[in-house]
């Protein structure tokens, strides 16, 4: 079968990239269609695509794209309505709810979307900026969302099979969409090594956005007084703020390469991830795959990864007081965290997401093939 990949934008290094990753590997001559693409701002990550057939839209010749991602948002269903994949069996679209990428025309080919989550700016869930604090942004906000919330619905009857990230996710698409999905959790690649011995400090880290209230697990580790390392690549002001609000403990290391962050997670004790309305979350699988345990926020795709007082522990308040102590009450459990962390990330391997992936596209060849 002829097939095609299509992801929002290409310009961040997060779980959404590996899904498009592993899509890419299990079908490498699949062209790659995007809005934008800006490899020079994916940072260690930069080279990784640089082999691929990717098609961009006309937007990637506009001045100062990289910074225009969100206000481009606006223009975004009517590029990807343009393109035309008539001539393909199957249209994947990797949709981080960023983008209306599900309004391609798809002509004859089944369209099937990997949804990362519905566009969580339109549906009330915790974003990366705070528009809503603005008053006047926020008038006008809600306007343009009550439109873009209508043309996402129409795109969403565009598509042909809903697959859901998360439970958390096929809900949010069955109350939003009225549609079913079928779920398969993201892909999650974790490195054959010796694990590391651990290491006195708290880790948290990866995109760092509002939404993951990484400045709860800055304030909570300087208020013990524990040494917490920070790792990622910082969203607009959000890395300024952060930094000052950490104590002497608090340790920032940037965007890190992959090798850099599997001996990072390796060594710490416990990862943080306050995360708020998480679609899935991929670190704190990658984490557990490490032997790491995790403190989360009991809060969206994590609660389906992380089992409580086994591969760690969840907080149910988003507060400094909240993670503090659960912090307080991790450092006085006896529990051997290592060996059930690493049992749970396995059922989120590569292999198996793939596998599912391969099943799903035979299903939808055998469908076809009988309705010839």
């Amino acid at each position: 079968m002829k097939i095609a990949l299509v992801h929002d934008y290409i310009k961040e290094y997060g779980g959404a990239e590996r899904v498009l990753e592993a899509l890419h590997e299990l079908f490498p001559d699949a062209p790659v269609y995007t809005s934008v693409y800006c490899p020079s701002f994916l940072g260690p990550h930069q080279t990784r695509f640089l082999t691929w057939n990717i098609h961009s839209s006309w937007l990637q010749h506009i001045p100062w794209r990289e910074k225009l991602i969100s206000p481009l948002r606006l223009l975004a269903p009517f590029v990807f309505s343009h393109m035309d994949f008539s001539d393909f069996d199957v249209v994947i679209v990797s949709a981080t709810g960023a983008y209306e990428s599900n309004m391609i025309h798809k002509g004859t080919a089944t369209h099937v979307c990997y949804c990362h989550t519905p566009p969580r700016y339109l549906y009330g869930y915790a974003t990366a900026r705070n528009w809503k604090k603005n008053p006047f942004m926020r008038a006008i906000g809600e306007v343009v969302n009550s439109v873009l919330r209508a043309v996402d619905k129409q795109a969403s009857n565009n598509v042909d099979v809903f697959v859901a990230n998360s439970k958390e996710v096929a809900s949010r698409i069955e109350r939003f969409y009225k549609k079913n999905a079928t779920v398969i959790y993201p892909p999650v690649a974790i490195p054959l090594f010796k694990q590391l011995k651990k290491k006195d400090y708290f880790v948290t880290g990866g995109r760092l956005a509002a939404a993951k209230h990484i400045d709860l697990a800055i304030q909570a580790c300087s208020k013990l007084n524990g040494p917490l390392i920070v790792f990622g690549k910082s969203f607009a002001s959000y890395g300024t703020t952060l930094e000052k609000l950490a104590g002497p403990t608090i340790t920032f290391v940037g965007e890190i390469t992959d090798e850099e962050k599997w001996t990072l997670l390796s060594e710490a004790k416990c990862f943080l991830f306050p995360s708020e309305d998480e679609d899935f979350g991929i670190l704190p699988v990658e984490a557990m795959g490490v032997g790491t345990p995790v403190i989360a926020y009991k809060s969206g795709g994590v609660k389906e990864t992380v089992v409580d007082e086994k591969t760690g522990l969840f907080f149910t308040e988003l507060s400094v007081q909240a993670l503090a102590k659960t912090i307080e009450k991790f450092q006085k459990l006896p529990y051997k965290w290592s060996e059930k962390c690493i049992l749970q990330a396995e059922i989120f391997s590569k292999h198996r997401f793939q596998k599912d992936i391969q099943t799903l596209i035979k299903g939808i060849e055998t469908s076809s093939e009988k309705r010839k």
